[in-house]
């Protein structure tokens, strides 16, 4: 049996979004031959979450010191076991048939390292909004999409939140960079510098939107982190593809 490692960190304030995230595996109708596995962190130690976790073998719970989104998804890494992984936060939801299409085409595409697709927002008042800007569907070429962020004021063509990526790879990056956020960003410009990765244009996500979500907050907007967070991603990768070169 193969296995999807699905990653969600979660916050105290997600918490009550949980169910929704579970229902949405649930609703996943696999491969032959596959499963899913959900590895949940608490981001904290005061074991909030825990009441939430729904009784599934196929759910591994943990908790460790408040450390971020990034250390938190690098912890819950560390506990898995499947040939991919695939990104989940604890607000969001799949959408159906999400998990065996990143399969589809990691299976048939070997030189791509990582699948993103497509979102829908979900709005407070509980409608949906499609994001617009969507690539067309189909392979992106090694450092397409550090090139994209940066000749676009460090906006991304594609949603990082919705990454699903070999082993491999995402070990060999040592999973999500240690920032206080932008740490899915990060790890996919470094992914998109070393393989291939495939946009599926069949929306993947239904990311939430509401008032408690970490992009929502004024922290996240601060100038100074901000531009702290684009030069050590800018720096890395500007590493990675000179070391590239060099080979």
């Amino acid at each position: 049996m193969s296995t999807i490692s699905v990653i969600t960190p979660v916050h105290t304030p997600a918490i009550p979004y949980l169910e929704a995230a579970w229902q949405s595996l649930l609703d996943q109708e696999m491969p032959a031959g596959w499963d899913w596995e959900w590895i949940i962190q608490e981001d904290g130690e005061d074991g909030e979450a825990f009441a939430a976790i729904p009784d599934d073998p196929r759910i591994q719970y943990d908790m460790g010191r408040k450390s971020g989104p990034g250390v938190a998804r690098t912890i819950a890494l560390s506990r898995s076991s499947g040939e991919l992984v695939k990104a989940l936060d604890a607000d969001d939801m799949l959408t159906p048939g999400a998990l065996a299409r990143e399969i589809a085409i990691l299976s048939a595409y070997p030189e791509v390292g990582w699948t993103t697709t497509s979102t829908v927002d979900l709005l407070p008042d509980g409608s949906l909004m499609k994001w617009h800007s969507d690539p067309t569907e189909g392979i992106f070429a090694r450092s397409a999409i550090y090139d994209y962020w940066s000749q676009n004021e460090y906006n991304l063509p594609v949603v990082p939140g919705t990454l699903c990526i070999r082993r491999e790879l995402i070990m060999a990056l040592g999973g999500w960079m240690a920032l206080p956020a932008s740490e899915d960003t990060g790890l996919l410009i470094a992914a998109s510098i070393l393989q291939e990765g495939y946009f599926i244009a069949e929306p993947g996500l239904v990311y939430r939107k509401w008032s408690g979500q970490s992009t929502a907050q004024s922290s996240h907007h601060d100038e100074t982190e901000r531009r702290a967070r684009i030069t050590v991603i800018t720096r890395r990768a500007e590493a990675m593809k000179a070391l590239w070169t060099q080979q």
